[in-house]
């Protein structure tokens, strides 16, 4: 992990998921505190340190959105939004608020391990990290500098926008981009939700980084929220 002792935040109301949640922590030597509700883990949050927040939507006394919500006001600490809920919008709604990863239930013990990983990585890579100017996934890699794509060491000729869109994979490797986060990013708020033009440019740039477009390597879809670049 980033660092030693994390501490994670388990935020859910279903005494049984709770349980499981806090024995998966255990085993793997987490600190961890757990509450049932929303206003509990917003108590823990000013109070305690708290390194990442595991945190159910349906909570009984207000939405786990607005967990989010308070939390992003202070903190960008990771959110794993756990939850029966399965709705498209519902998932990019959390994710455009601030949540990092969801994970629909029911999940597996080493799905959500794999997450918290995932995100403790993405969070603990240092500004001088993030901003390097040379980054690898697999065999990919772009150097901003330059303003280079190379695959296994071939130079890969991008359009301006497709470099974009890369360089924004890049700067958020293993993190669950929304199709109007990447829009807004990379067309403008203007743009609105224009998906078929974002459809379009991931086809025509995954022609040219992936081996089998259909069945990408690098840039891979979350079905009716938006994409991801996996790391290694």
């Amino acid at each position: 992990m980033g660092k030693l002792n994390e501490t994670v935040l388990i935020v859910e109301d279903d005494p049984q998921i709770r349980n499981f949640l806090c024995y998966t922590l255990k085993k793997e030597a987490f600190n961890f505190h757990s509450t049932g509700n929303a206003q509990g883990a917003l108590n823990i949050l000013v109070s305690e340190q708290i390194d990442l927040v595991i945190l159910d939507l349906g909570l009984p006394d207000f939405d786990g959105l607005k967990v989010i919500e308070k939390l992003r006001e202070w903190s960008d600490i990771p959110v794993i939004i756990v939850s029966a809920r399965d709705q498209d919008k519902e998932k990019a709604h959390a994710l455009d608020l601030g949540a990092d990863d969801y994970l629909t239930k029911p999940f597996s013990a080493t799905e959500l391990l794999a997450r918290i990983r995932v995100a403790f990585r993405h969070y603990f890579r240092t500004a001088s990290e993030q901003n390097k100017p040379v980054v690898t996934v697999g065999d990919l890699t772009i150097d901003f500098d330059k303003r280079v794509v190379t695959l296994a060491g071939e130079i890969i000729h991008t359009t301006p926008m497709e470099y974009k869109l890369l360089s924004l994979f890049f700067k958020n490797i293993g993190k669950v981009l929304t199709a109007s986060f990447i829009i807004s990013h990379v067309w403008g708020t203007a743009y609105g939700e224009d998906t078929q033009a974002l459809r379009t440019m991931m086809a025509g740039l995954r022609r040219k980084i992936e081996d089998n477009p259909a069945q990408p390597r690098y840039i891979i879809t979350e079905i009716g929220v938006g994409y991801r670049l996996v790391e290694d």
